[in-house]
């Protein structure tokens, strides 16, 4: 975690109330994609790469995103971390690449989604390094 996250006391690191993950409880009628509905993350899929968004609608058939960034090229911010899991807890370093912003991305193929921190959403919607 990067240290905007996080709290070190007595050399224990702690996630700030701010920065957590609301956690969601399962009832038993949703899908498990259908509980990442209104979080922001990262989307990993074969043939669309990596992307960044706003989680509209979730199945088993594929996944909607709103205000989406596909990450053409990305290393962490924190040097430290590593992957596109890297980028999901600290945002994206100053040499990445990502695309502009779309309204709308639907992909339709398997695929992974890993939340977001708040500031790492943040940092790759507000990046200019913008691929064309």
């Amino acid at each position: 975690m990067n240290q905007v996250d996080t709290i070190k006391l007595d050399d224990i690191e702690y996630v700030r109330k701010d920065a957590a993950v609301e956690s969601v409880e399962f009832t038993g009628t949703e899908s498990i994609a259908s509980r990442m509905i209104g979080k922001n993350v990262i989307v990993r899929s074969r043939n669309e790469g990596i992307n960044c968004g706003t989680v509209v609608l979730a199945d088993e058939t594929g996944v909607e995103l709103k205000d989406a960034r596909r990450v053409w090229y990305h290393k962490p911010k924190d040097p430290n971390l590593a992957w596109y899991e890297g980028v999901a807890v600290s945002g994206v370093s100053s040499d990445s690449k990502v695309s502009g912003t779309v309204p709308t991305k639907v992909i339709i193929e398997n695929y992974s989604m890993t939340v977001c921190a708040n500031a790492a959403h943040k940092i790759i919607m507000e990046s200019t390094n913008v691929k064309s």
